[in-house]
């Protein structure tokens, strides 16, 4: 990288399992984390909004270590860099945050030491971290992914231009993965797999052939997570009920929430958002739209002040 140069990562929010497409089904959304990056004599991070002030600002960072795992992998000296992060995607709310650090940590590594990793490479690495691709997979391809991931391979289909209105509910509360995760079942009975099989099978078919009402549909019989979750986000059935009233096609939780995703047929999402911010004036209620891009990384030249 050139001293006068830096370069900015753009990586999309994600939402994961849509319903029953639990760790496997993600899209990509119209939230974002930025990092403007310049060389520098150590690394910094400099939160420059609220959705990012109280992150690390020195190597206990998560993108600096994810960085720095790249280079130890790919054998290769990390140089410091400064990094201004911007963001307007809230921490701990099932939007993706900490799979678009991840994201934009491989992205950091890939530029500053120069690797020109393949997207393949990237989402094996990143699903490596998370655990599963389904809100990296979005973040880095755009679009809707679904993935399966294992210790010995990682793989994506990708579906892109999905032309839908997404409508997201934000309550202002947060919930973690770990606690999300310690109310599901350890096991569940084979009549309830198949069942449950059977319905995510549907989910992906539908989403193949862009019959949106039948995704809709399927969001909304989820067997593996939503049953076990729901007492922790009261608002789950009232955003159900109530945005299938102005035409919703489905709802389902974001990730493992709290945040509420209903997607929508476009030129309806805005009655929907309205509809629910009066009924529920505690929560965010924002209108997206559904990334097609994925993670971008351009470049510039840093203005010298020096006379």
């Amino acid at each position: 990288m050139i001293k006068d140069q830096r370069f900015i990562i753009t990586v999309p929010a994600s939402s994961a399992n849509l319903g029953p497409g639990f760790d496997s089904v993600g899209i990509a959304l119209s939230r974002y984390l930025s990092l403007k990056v310049e060389l520098a004599e150590k690394w910094e991070f400099i939160p420059k909004t609220k959705d990012v002030e109280e992150i690390p600002t020195n190597e206990e960072n998560l993108m600096y270590q994810v960085a720095a795992q790249v280079a130890e992998k790919y054998e290769v000296p990390l140089p410091p860099a400064k990094v201004e992060v911007e963001s307007d995607i809230p921490l701990t709310r099932g939007l993706g945050s900490s799979a678009s650090a991840i994201v934009a940590g491989i992205e950091l590594a890939n530029e500053l030491c120069g690797l020109q990793l393949t997207i393949e490479e990237k989402l094996r690495t990143a699903s490596l971290i998370e655990g599963h691709p389904d809100n990296v997979g979005p973040s880095l391809y755009g679009g809707l992914i679904i993935g399966n991931h294992h210790e010995k391979s990682t793989q994506v289909v990708h579906l892109s231009d999905i032309d839908l209105e997404i409508v997201a509910v934000i309550p202002r509360y947060e919930l973690r993965t770990s606690e999300a995760r310690s109310v599901l079942p350890k096991e569940l009975s084979y009549r309830t797999a198949v069942e449950a099989s059977a319905v995510s099978n549907v989910l992906v078919a539908a989403l193949m052939s862009r019959n949106w009402q039948l995704a809709g549909e399927m969001m909304e019989r989820d067997l593996f997570h939503e049953p076990y979750r729901a007492s922790l986000v009261p608002e789950l059935e009232v955003v159900r009920l109530e945005a299938k009233k102005k035409g919703a096609l489905g709802t389902a939780l974001s990730g493992a929430g709290p945040t509420i995703l209903c997607l929508a047929q476009k030129g309806t999402g805005k009655d929907i958002a309205g509809h629910l911010q009066h009924l529920l004036p505690s929560c965010d209620v924002s209108l997206l739209h559904v990334d097609q891009h994925g993670v971008q990384t351009t470049r510039e030249t840093v203005k010298n002040h020096c006379l």
